[in-house]
């Protein structure tokens, strides 16, 4: 099933990349898709916790700092890891309804 799936590096996880509407996959191929999805899925969690240490980490930097330059860089850094859990939680939402609409239907 990896063809149904990329690797984001920005995320660390693979994502969905369908190349044809839903509906036209059979249906093994949809419950095969759901369920390697929900396999990565059950994952982001763990993931969204590493990025939360990696900001934590900045944040203790961001706290000692005193050098303007640096204190900008770490706090571009932290957003940017920011930016990445809510993606991740866009993910983890998004396609659990998805896969509940398309499991029960």
């Amino acid at each position: 099933m990896s063809e149904h799936f990329t690797y984001d590096p920005r995320l660390n996880i693979m994502i969905p990349t369908l190349d044809k509407p839903w509906t036209t996959y059979s249906m093994q191929t949809q419950y095969l898709i759901l369920a390697e999805w929900e396999k990565i899925r059950g994952h982001i969690p763990d993931r969204i916790i590493e990025v939360e240490k990696e900001i934590n980490r900045k944040q203790e930097l961001l706290n000692h700092e005193e050098d303007f330059d640096t204190s900008c860089e770490l706090n571009g850094e932290i957003a940017e890891l920011a930016s990445i859990i809510n993606d991740l939680w866009i993910w983890f939402r998004a396609t659990q309804h998805v896969s509940l609409v398309k499991t029960h239907s």
